[in-house]
């Protein structure tokens, strides 16, 4: 078996690696992240108990799960699974973060193996998955086409992975970077690179090219006067994807 090839950008974990103590900050560089998170968590509770069978009304639906948040940075999206039941794998390439998401769980009393480790290295294990959250990571890889078919290859027959990108309009360009970054201040100034987004296109192909089928997309949008952010049907700037594996023949 050929060996995978590394996906991850060094700059862009440098970049994380540098605000890795922020994680957990509701007022510090992730504030947009913990903004994010209830629209993220609604989402992924919602579709996971849709396409396993489970019962939504449970307090942990997702006991007996096997779940991989991979790119996890500080564990947001981790920790809650975890309070869901699954049991969850975090994967960062960055050990800043992975230290800040562990130190974190442990205060919570939440178990949930933390690893500095890539998806190409994950590959290379016995590991295999029923949910993966692949959630604002792939516009920060270096070939995202060879990250989803990694991706793709940890995943169970029958298994579910979450997407979540920005999409590369004049839109996003202004909103995400010149709004957030430069006007509003939400996000650190070089955050994003417009180049690396991905369109709702591009992100199908690469699925499909990796054995998955792309089962539906969902826009993500800021609503001002709520000020919180709610699934649209405008996938013009933020937006969720949730890709299948077939079942085994």
């Amino acid at each position: 078996m050929q060996k995978p090839v590394e996906t991850v950008d060094p700059d862009e974990i440098a970049k994380f690696s540098a605000m890795a103590a922020e994680w957990w900050d509701p007022r510090g560089k992730f504030r947009p992240l913990h903004k994010f998170n209830p629209v993220r968590l609604d989402y992924i509770r919602r579709e996971v108990c849709h396409f396993k069978g489970l019962e939504a009304q449970s307090a942990t639906p997702f006991a007996g799960l096997d779940l991989l948040d991979i790119g996890c940075g500080g564990g947001l999206l981790s920790e809650p699974m975890c309070r869901l039941g699954a049991n969850v794998t975090g994967a960062d390439a960055s050990p800043e973060n992975i230290k800040t998401a562990a130190i974190h769980a442990a205060e919570q009393n939440l178990d949930i193996d933390y690893q500095a480790t890539t998806a190409a290295a994950l590959v290379e294990t016995d590991r295999r998955f029923d949910v993966i959250l692949n959630m604002e990571v792939i516009e920060h890889v270096a070939d995202p086409p060879a990250f989803i078919d990694q991706c793709s290859t940890l995943l169970k027959p029958g298994g579910i992975m979450f997407l979540a990108t920005l999409n590369r309009t004049l839109k996003a360009y202004a909103l995400a970077i010149v709004g957030a970054e430069y006007v509003l201040g939400w996000l650190p100034k070089g955050t994003h690179d417009w180049e690396k987004f991905i369109t709702p296109r591009e992100l199908e192909d690469m699925t499909r090219a990796s054995g998955l089928d792309m089962v539906r997309l969902s826009g993500v949008s800021f609503n001002p006067l709520l000020n919180k952010w709610q699934r649209s049907g405008d996938l013009g700037v933020n937006y969720m994807g949730i890709a299948r594996k077939p079942e085994a023949a």
